[in-house]
């Protein structure tokens, strides 16, 4: 019997005893530069209403509000961003926003989370969600979350794997075994044979017909104490950095000694410096209704769209278009003729217009704008 059979087993089988245990780290970083202009660099998309009346941001921690408390849940920002989070997740403990001094990437924001929730609670489960995903069924994300609470709580450093629907080149893939490795009544973690890079469009096609290759979306559930044996084996120079953060945080040392030992960590990212290379990898799959809400094509399909196939947020009059994505912050009537899979974007200060399957290169433009120091507009 697993350890998460003999949990179903004791607790009724609904991974309550888990569920207690249960800690949420939310990495809010990034500008979301390819929705350019509505997203921007002090505004950016996690902190926006893109599918409802909720944030993004707020709709992650309404999430996670399903298996753990605000007093659980830890936010890791930039300076830019931590007054508009906390003005927006009002029921977070002030304590529980860690202000990361600058970018590093994601493995010193989460190891610098886990060594804090660490000192709290040396056997705590903790989960990584990022703050600008869209999920539909919440429903499926609870349960898969508490299968991959069981198989960390056996000690794996673990990934929600997502069913590709189509050969993806903008995504990393997990290659998943049929080795189960924990369950419970919610579902069952597979051991994974590996991470995979973002991979050119044939070699993504065959990732998709094999039926072994799942999407990374970035979201892992780890002990704490494993992922912080991981860092002392793989990246011992960041464990020992964060975990002298952590010693000091909440006391009166913590501003500075944060910015003097965060200054000298490598920037990395969770996938290439941990679970890339980490001993045990386990893999829940799950179908969430997931999308990283990417560009103005990827929002475009999450949109309800009138019979001509257009999405459309704002006032538009339209002839013969088809296909297309209208968002408008201005109030501004927008008029189009005759297109097909175009994007307009009309904000205050700037308007975008593009071919949808361009909707990647965005970023360029912004790009553009830092080279020529056209700072109001990134």
């Amino acid at each position: 019997m697993t350890k998460g059979e003999m949990v179903a087993e004791t607790e009724g089988g609904s991974g309550q005893r888990a569920d207690r245990a249960f800690w949420a780290v939310i990495p809010a970083g990034g500008s979301g530069t390819r929705l350019w202009p509505l997203s921007r660099a002090a505004r950016p998309k996690f902190l926006l209403p893109l599918l409802g009346q909720r944030s993004l941001l707020q709709q992650t921690a309404h999430r996670l509000g399903l298996l753990t408390p605000p007093e659980r849940t830890f936010v890791v920002c930039g300076p830019a961003h931590a007054a508009p989070v906390a003005r927006q997740l009002p029921t977070l403990p002030e304590s529980n926003l860690i202000v990361e001094p600058s970018p590093k990437g994601t493995g010193p924001a989460l190891a610098l989370a886990a060594a804090i929730i660490a000192r709290l609670d040396p056997d705590a489960v903790i989960g990584s969600f990022a703050a600008d995903h869209e999920v539909a069924y919440e429903d499926a994300f609870v349960a898969a979350v508490r299968v991959a609470i069981v198989a960390a709580e056996d000690g794996s450093l673990v990934t929600i794997g997502l069913p590709p629907t189509r050969p993806e080149t903008g995504y990393g893939y997990i290659e998943r075994t049929d080795e189960p490795v924990a369950g419970c009544p919610e579902g069952t973690a597979y051991r994974a044979a590996g991470f995979v890079e973002k991979p050119d469009q044939e070699r993504a096609e065959a990732y998709v017909a094999s039926g072994r290759y799942l999407w990374n979306a970035s979201m892992f559930v780890w002990t704490a104490r494993a992922l912080l044996d991981e860092l002392e084996r793989l990246q011992p120079a960041l464990r020992t950095g964060v975990e002298e953060i952590a010693a000091a945080w909440g006391g009166p040392d913590q501003d500075q000694i944060a910015a003097e030992v965060w200054a000298n960590l490598a920037e990395t990212t969770i996938d290439q410096g941990v679970m890339e290379r980490a001993h045990r990898i386990a893999v829940v799959p799950a179908d969430l209704g997931w999308s990283d809400v990417g560009d103005w094509h990827g929002l475009g399909e999450l949109i309800q769209r009138d019979l001509d196939g257009n999405a459309v947020r704002g006032d538009l009059i339209q002839s013969d278009t088809r296909n297309s994505v209208v968002w408008s912050e201005t109030g501004r009537l927008i008029a189009l003729v005759g297109l097909e899979n175009i994007a307009v974007v009309d904000t205050e200060d700037a308007l975008l217009v593009i071919e949808r399957g361009s909707a990647q290169e965005v970023r360029r433009i912004v790009e553009q704008l830092k080279q020529l120091h056209r700072t109001s507009y990134q």
